[in-house]
């Protein structure tokens, strides 16, 4: 079996980041695997300090040859419609923008040196991205898949449309859904490993899913996950511990 290894919503935290990226290689250490990989729940960007820095260690990482997948999040898919068009994602409600102080999009454009700027001044703030965001980046964040298919688990930012098979999701469902997939009463089919809606402590739910995003955008704890033929564990900074089981689907 391979060993799995899922880690939540970065939002720009490249220190915790690294953190977790070690706490992984010491849990490697500890229980050899043959074959491992590591997925990364999306939501690269915004709300703390260091999102280019966090879309470099993970470019160099893929292109070096780790076995990673990095997944799309909504607020990656917000950052390239936005550089690329100046337009707002959809799925997003009509009174923000990604601009907008609660959603961390000025805070992104910080890392790559792009600063003084009210967020309602989309046309200069664009124009100054594009100089200064590398293609390179914009490139990556477009091309992100949305979803991560294994025997074992299926992974995606969000969740899954209950209403809908695994193969007929979409990209809207995979990286915005909230409530119809948190409150459907009934397992899924398959163990669905997510982010995007952040929980205190990491939570396996009574409708086979496991939420691993526990707020690092506010300033919490980063958070990872072990999947391996022993079970499935938390990676908690003294080795693997426990996931909180809750008896309600939400």
């Amino acid at each position: 079996m391979t060993t799995l290894y899922a880690i939540g919503d970065i939002h720009g935290d490249m220190d915790q980041l690294s953190l977790i990226h070690d706490r992984i290689s010491t849990d490697l250490a500890a229980h050899p695997s043959d074959n491992h990989h590591i997925i990364h729940v999306g939501d690269l960007v915004d709300r703390r300090f260091h999102s280019k820095e966090v879309i470099d260690f993970l470019i160099a990482g893929q292109s070096a040859g780790k076995p990673w997948t990095v997944l799309k999040g909504n607020h990656d898919r917000m950052m390239t419609l936005f550089l690329d068009h100046q337009e707002q994602d959809p799925i997003l409600r009509k009174d923000l923008t990604w601009l907008h102080p609660r959603l961390g999009g000025l805070t992104t454009l910080e890392s790559y040196g792009i600063t003084g700027f009210d967020h309602e001044q989309e046309t200069e703030i664009r124009a100054e991205a594009i100089a200064k965001v590398p293609t390179a980046h914009r490139d990556y964040l477009r091309k992100l898949p949305d979803h991560l298919d294994t025997p074992r688990a299926f992974f995606a930012h969000a969740g899954v449309n209950p209403e809908k098979s695994l193969a007929d999701q979409t990209e809207d469902d995979l990286i915005w859904v909230r409530a119809p997939f948190h409150d459907h009463p009934h397992p899924y089919e398959k163990l669905i490993v997510h982010g995007h809606t952040p929980v205190d402590v990491v939570t396996r739910y009574a409708n086979n899913r496991i939420n691993i995003d526990t707020g690092a955008a506010y300033g919490k704890l980063l958070s990872a996950i072990v999947l391996d033929d022993t079970g499935i564990w938390q990676l908690n900074a003294d080795g693997r511990g426990e996931i909180l089981v809750s008896d309600e689907p939400s």
